[in-house]
């Protein structure tokens, strides 16, 4: 009798150890479990990783505007504390008649055509359509601190982008802390970029200051969801002391894994925006336009090897 309650001790053991194990492997490191959020799971040492992201910009003041960007990447764990990427990054913008505002349609209740990767000169066209390569970025990510064995998980982000569109330099402060187990993360990014669109006649340089922050919960062994908010704010010229935009974004995700391969998807819509000169023109209906939509949308594919 106490060989046989051993035996099943034992058992129990295994499949704790077994369901563990499988637990593990199905929130292993590298996963994108968010959409715009970014988080301290790294790949391991010497393990690389595809991952394609496809996002989507839809809908302005009137009219249409949809911006889609796509990044194809490649990610490899130059150690376990420090990844880096690879990004090919490609566009496709089709616009008309989308802007109201008479400050830059230069005429009252009229409509003209507008939005990041929007000539000025196309302002009075029928409308703008263009699709093509945009440039490549570099990305690293040093993990300071490690969420599952630490309360806090502290890491820095740097990502310089050479592009059609633009040329920027993005930084993020990455916090994420893990609860019960590590089913539930929360995560928060500090992000500072400097970029000049390119786009227009004139280059135009600005200053990005935002917070995203994020939960994702796993319900089930291979599938998680959550929320993802954005406070964004932009500065004229390559300082803070010129602010043209505030808007705020909120929306869910959620994310699928397999042993293989894994995939995300998750959208935030802009519940309201405010503008400053001189940037007032990029503004209506309470809204943030110019590289902002009504609605956002992304979809990102993993598959690790």
């Amino acid at each position: 009798m106490l060989n046989q309650t051993h035996k099943v001790k034992n058992l129990i053991k295994k499949s704790i150890c077994v369901g563990a194990c499988i637990l593990s492997f199905n929130s292993s490191a590298g996963e994108g479990y968010f959409g715009w959020v970014y988080s301290l799971d790294l790949q391991p040492e010497g393990k690389w990783e595809f991952e394609q992201r496809l996002q989507l910009t839809r809908g302005q003041a009137s009219g249409t505007y949809d911006l889609w960007q796509g990044r194809t990447e490649m990610e490899y764990g130059v150690s376990n504390d420090f990844q880096l990427a690879g990004y090919l990054n490609s566009y496709s913008i089709n616009s008309s008649k989308n802007y109201t505002n008479s400050e830059y349609c230069e005429q009252e209740n009229t409509t003209c055509t507008g939005g990041y990767g929007v000539p000025g000169s196309e302002s009075h066209g029928s409308g703008y359509a263009k699709t093509g390569i945009d440039g490549v970025s570099v990305e690293g990510i040093w993990r300071i601190t490690n969420p599952v064995t630490s309360p806090i998980g502290v890491g820095l982000y740097l990502e310089p982008t050479i592009g059609h569109l633009k040329n920027a330099l993005e930084t993020r402060l990455i916090l994420q802390s893990n609860f019960l187990d590590d089913r539930l993360q929360l995560v928060g990014n500090l992000v500072y970029e400097v970029e000049k669109l390119k786009f227009d006649e004139e280059p135009i340089e600005e200053t990005i200051l935002d917070v995203v922050a994020g939960l994702t919960y796993r319900f089930m062994p291979n599938l998680n969801a959550g929320l993802e908010y954005r406070f964004h704010n932009d500065f004229d010229g390559y300082s803070l002391s010129n602010q043209t935009q505030r808007a705020h974004f909120i929306g869910p995700n959620v994310h699928y894994a397999t042993k293989d391969w894994w995939i995300t998807a998750a959208m935030r819509t802009q519940v309201g925006g405010q503008c400053w000169a001189p940037g007032t023109a990029e503004c209506s209906d309470g809204k943030v336009w110019d590289s902002h939509g009504r609605n956002e949308y992304i979809v990102k594919f993993g598959m690790p090897f």
